[in-house]
């Protein structure tokens, strides 16, 4: 082992600029990376809740990959500085490394996490109050990290994603969201009529002014969807505000069936039969009953009767 008083005895001024070569280096990649960081920061062009929380994501993002940028920076600084003092760095490098692989291996599904959180947020996938749906998992998010996505579902449960888990992501707050909203007519309802009071109703909704705001386009209506035996089904198309799509087709169906009634059109039917009295086999006899006797004939009901009635 050399001794550390010849190795200082032998400490020359070249080592001495070395030193502060390397150290005015590191200072200035730090300087540098904390300058690209700071750009991936998007300042909130309002302060709404959804612009606040994407402003301090990018800020998270940005934090963390100066950090470990950071780190990276300082251990090579360290390591390069060490020869200059008669250091053999390999083994010291060797042991970091094999170190390093260790921890790779048990947390690298960590660090997928990590690394598609990251994607997430400067991508803009989706931010805090976004409903989004991952899988079998329909939700709004309250919460999000580059480890784990936090949905709020319609149970009102709070459902934890890991990021890395992500594959496919809808996001349902962008832009506009869109409802279809289908009419069931009786097959013997003028079309015409029907198709009036359809447009009426729409109409209503398009300039109450306290829906119109939720509108993007229509309520439209697109034409009959299907038509058969029973009933001839026409479809109307809606887009609204995002997320609003639903209190929009519950209004509109509201509408239509007060126009309808109002004009006295009927929605399709459907006929409900009553039997009474005996079964559809009378030559079959009663277990008490004399042979030779018609079941219905022990009924005091008589036979068989049926009836309908239309059912909206």
């Amino acid at each position: 082992m050399s001794n550390p008083f010849a190795t200082w005895s032998n400490f020359s001024l070249a080592n001495v600029l070395h030193l502060i070569a390397i150290l005015l280096i590191a200072l200035v990649l730090n300087r540098l990376l904390r300058v690209l960081t700071k750009l991936l920061v998007r300042p909130a062009t309002s302060q709404t809740r959804v612009a606040l929380s994407r402003e301090q994501q990018t800020r998270t993002v940005a934090g963390v990959l100066y950090s470990a940028g950071s780190k990276i920076v300082w251990a090579v600084a360290i390591l390069t500085a060490m020869t200059e003092f008669g250091i053999n760095v390999t083994p010291v490098a060797t042991l970091a490394g094999l170190a390093s692989l260790a921890v790779g291996f048990g947390a690298q599904n960590l660090v997928r996490d990590i690394i598609t959180g990251f994607y997430i947020v400067l991508e803009d996938q989706y931010v805090v109050g976004d409903t989004i749906q991952v899988g079998d998992a329909i939700g709004r998010v309250e919460h999000v990290t580059l480890r784990r996505t936090v949905l709020r579902d319609a149970r009102g449960a709070l459902v934890t994603i890991a990021n890395g888990d992500i594959r496919t992501v809808a996001n349902l707050s962008r832009d506009w969201s869109q409802a279809f909203v289908d009419v069931s007519l009786a097959p013997d309802t003028a079309l015409d009529k029907s198709l009036i009071a359809l447009e009426a109703a729409a109409a209503e909704v398009r300039n109450d002014p306290a829906w119109s705001q939720a509108l993007v386009d229509g309520p439209r209506i697109l034409g009959v969807q299907s038509i058969d035996h029973t009933a001839s089904i026409v479809r109307l198309q809606v887009r609204t505000a995002p997320t609003r799509q639903d209190e929009v087709a519950r209004e509109l169906r509201r509408r239509i069936q007060l126009e309808f009634q109002k004009q006295g059109i009927p929605l399709a039917s459907v006929q409900r039969f009553h039997f009474s009295g005996a079964t559809l086999f009378p030559e079959v006899a009663a277990p008490d009953a004399p042979s030779g006797q018609p079941l219905n004939a022990a009924h005091p009901d008589g036979p068989v009767t049926a009836s309908s009635e239309p059912r909206q």
